[in-house]
């Protein structure tokens, strides 16, 4: 199916939302923080990003605008955060976030999501 990055410094959310999308078909490639996050983005150019906004060193608005930058077609990025407050959530969709979604969230409304944005990028026939 699709090439997923999820980044994120808790691994318990790391190993969920892997097994979530391993489960869906997804070929899943994780990051525990915002520069391994770009690095695996340039490697992989995945065709979904999922994003935690707080991590030490880069955080997720710096992947974001990192990914922003990008030549060629945007990647659909989903902004998780424990922080889920209106100015967190502007910043998010002001640097280009196609989805920002609160912690604590289920699995099926991240896989719910993917799925969705995975439909407009990707011929039916390959979903």
């Amino acid at each position: 199916m699709a090439q997923i990055l999820i980044v994120d410094d808790e691994p318990a959310i790391r190993q969920l939302l892997t097994d979530v999308l391993e489960l869906d078909g997804h070929e899943v490639r994780a990051a525990a923080d915002g520069l391994a996050a770009v690095s695996a983005f340039e490697a992989l150019r995945p065709d979904c990003v999922v994003l935690d906004l707080m991590m030490p060193g880069l955080d997720g608005y710096g992947v974001l605008r990192n990914i922003r930058g990008q030549d060629g077609d945007p990647v659909p990025v989903i902004m998780l955060t424990a922080a889920a407050d209106a100015e967190s959530a502007s910043r998010a969709w002001a640097d280009g976030a196609d989805y920002y979604l609160a912690k604590p969230f289920g699995a099926d409304e991240v896989l719910y999501l993917i799925r969705g944005l995975l439909r407009e990028r990707i011929p039916t026939a390959e979903v």
